[in-house]
């Protein structure tokens, strides 16, 4: 089972001379709308290609479809969560890339007028290049040799990567920097991100706590009406929707992980009712929690 909070803030990146990671995410037996990435956020610029299914993923408010073959692009920063829209499986490979992977690029100015710019947040690539202009789907065999590389990791793989990673990065500035250097559509897509990111850090810290609509509109500085209206942009879901998709997944977590008792498990993710638990866990998972124990990874 993929651990959906493995990419929370702090998404590791196991070399820092060559700061780079690919994630290869294998989300199986999915129902429509159910959560295959929690909303989450990091300083790394990232790389969605979709492998199998369709996904809608939120990126700092806004929704964006993608189904077998399309890449995806989420500068750092940005705030990020995805829902299956198919039932069934929904695989993708993320390839998260920090900026200082090229430093040694710091004093060419060529590299500095094209490719620090997204690098650094001043100017963003469109979410779905090749919608913006084909020519960009022929520039994803260089990120999907990549993440061949990253896959296999033979010998000096890590060179490899840099440079097919550098020449994708220069490919796609040629480009779009004349427009968006006139556009300068750069920054946040709304105001509080930074109080939401708090909200989604609470959140899923503590499953168990009863937070009400009040609660978390006072902390992101927003009146309830407002509050619920950003959080369902940015979501996709109501307040009570994400946090019980959170619980079931938590739980589902444990069920799978543990052998605490059902009862036990519903106490731990907020739910004082077992019965209650019961049923939402099965309205989340299509499944009962019996039939999730039943269903270990391999």
């Amino acid at each position: 089972m993929l651990d959906l909070k493995a990419l929370h803030e702090d998404t590791r990146i196991d070399h820092k001379s060559y700061p780079f990671q690919l994630f290869q995410n294998r989300c199986t037996g999915k129902k429509v709308e159910e959560c295959i990435l929690y909303l989450h956020w990091h300083e790394h610029f990232e790389w969605i290609i979709m492998r199998k299914g369709k996904a809608v993923f939120h990126i700092d408010s806004r929704p964006y479809e993608a189904e077998t073959g399309e890449v995806i692009i989420i500068p750092g920063g940005a705030l990020h969560v995805g829902y299956a829209l198919e039932e069934g499986d929904v695989h993708y490979d993320s390839v998260v890339v920090n900026r200082a992977l090229f430093q040694d690029f710091a004093n060419d100015p060529v590299h500095e007028q094209y490719v620090a710019p997204y690098l650094e947040g001043s100017v963003r690539f469109p979410v779905k290049p090749a919608a913006e202009n084909a020519a960009c789907a022929d520039y994803y065999s260089l990120l999907n040799e990549a993440v061949e590389e990253m896959a296999a990791q033979l010998p000096a793989y890590q060179l490899v990567v840099k440079s097919k990673l550098h020449a994708l990065f220069t490919l796609m500035a040629r480009t779009f920097m004349p427009h968006l250097l006139r556009d300068r559509s750069g920054g946040a897509y709304f105001p509080n991100r930074e109080r939401f990111k708090q909200l989604i850090a609470r959140i899923e810290a503590d499953p168990q706590e009863k937070l009400t609509v009040s609660e978390a509109a006072s902390q992101v500085g927003l009146n309830v009406y407002h509050f619920c209206k950003m959080f369902k942009k940015l979501t996709g879901r109501t307040l009570v929707e994400y946090v019980n998709g959170c619980r079931m997944s938590e739980a589902e977590r444990l069920l799978q992980g543990s052998s605490l008792t059902v009862t036990e498990i519903a106490a731990q993710v907020g739910c004082d009712n077992a019965n209650y638990f019961t049923k939402l866990f099965k309205q989340y998972k299509g499944m009962t929690p019996s039939q999730a124990r039943g269903t270990k990874a391999e």
